[in-house]
């Protein structure tokens, strides 16, 4: 056993890793990497693992120092989606990882290094403007490269089966709550709102998680783009409200709208399609961010309450204030906010929409 799998399996109190016992067999015979080097390189909210190695010396010119290895259980991920998709933003002009060798089969891949600084760990309010733009120009060159039957599509089942997350897993094993035929009325009424907007905004290539955990800051073609393999064809606005409206990083409303109005001047220029009014633009934007943010609300508590992962709890009222602000903004999402005011035991506040 290698020192690695020597390390995690004392970490673990000595339960036999046999996947990364595999993944280091197979890393042997490719000759690109020192096994014996290899460690933890990040940790994924799916079952997906990744492990970086020192690359072999006589490699090192064509390959660098270092790559990454990605261990994903073929019985519940999607390695030739991964394939796929890095193969559409490679074509689009888009950095992501090369493949530098691939069992499919066994689901692992040997992939190039964006090294360790996401967005996340870098933005600030005086880089933002510039990132973000780099960020944007990238999501452009994807959407640019759109085409039908290519990618899953993110139709109705798709939207509803999102949504559906929340009341499961934020409201039922989170709160505790079970909803009378009143309030579910009212949420089904919502849910529809939400998804009558989505599904009739054009279609586009959809990352899907384009954020700042999933973008690399790079000195050259930045960012570095990860975790794409969920993609599908879906509305214009997605990808852009997981960017701004990201549940991990918040920033002032005003920020947020310029950059969505830079985007949108952006997009038109070069011939996507996105509504030609900046105000229904910007209502698609919002009523987008939210379908996410109600499927990410439930997302959190799933993955704390079933997979035993309670970091992401932390981001719950980042997340939860992003849904209030704009459920109290249009007239037909006002149920929500009322629905989580008597949820929450809350006084409710009462404004216009004009």
């Amino acid at each position: 056993m290698s020192s690695l799998s020597q390390n995690l399996s004392a970490s673990a109190d000595a339960v036999p890793d046999t996947r990364l016992s595999q993944l280091n067999e197979w890393l042997a015979t490719t000759g690109l990497v020192d096994v014996a080097s290899g460690r933890r390189a990040s940790v994924d909210a799916s079952f997906r693992r990744y492990f970086r190695y020192d690359v072999v010396a006589d490699m090192q010119a064509r390959l660098g120092a270092t790559l990454v290895a990605m261990d994903a259980p073929p019985e519940r991920e999607n390695v030739p989606a991964f394939i796929h998709v890095q193969g559409l933003l490679l074509e689009a002009g888009v950095s992501v990882p090369a493949i530098a060798a691939r069992n499919v089969e066994q689901g692992f891949l040997l992939l190039s290094d964006l090294g360790n600084t996401t967005y996340l760990s870098r933005l600030s309010i005086d880089n933002a403007a510039f990132m973000y733009s780099d960020a944007v120009d990238a999501l452009l060159k994807f959407q640019m490269a759109s085409q039908p039957d290519v990618l899953p599509e993110f139709d109705r089942a798709f939207v509803m089966r999102e949504l559906g997350i929340f009341p499961e897993w934020y409201l039922g094993k989170h709160l505790g709550v079970t909803l009378d035929d009143k309030q579910q009325a009212q949420l089904d009424g919502v849910f529809e709102a939400i998804a009558a907007n989505v599904l009739a905004q054009q279609q586009v290539f959809m990352h899907r998680d384009f954020h700042s955990r999933n973008l690399m800051f790079l000195d050259q073609h930045n960012p570095g783009v990860i975790d794409f393999q969920d993609a599908v064809y879906g509305p214009v606005t997605y990808d852009l409200a997981s960017l701004l409206r990201d549940a991990y990083i918040q920033w002032d409303e005003d920020m947020v709208l310029d950059w969505v109005v830079r985007y949108w001047q952006s997009a038109k220029s070069v011939g996507l399609p996105v509504n030609p009014d900046i105000d229904a633009f910007y209502r698609d934007f919002e009523y987008m961010a939210l379908q996410r943010h109600l499927k990410i609300l439930g997302i959190f508590c799933r993955l704390n309450y079933r997979d035993n992962k309670a970091h992401y709890m932390g981001d719950l009222p980042t997340v939860l204030d992003y849904v209030r602000k704009t459920a109290n903004r249009y007239n037909e999402l006002k149920p929500l906010l009322r629905l989580l005011d008597a949820v929450d035991d809350k006084p409710q506040q009462f404004g216009y929409t004009f």
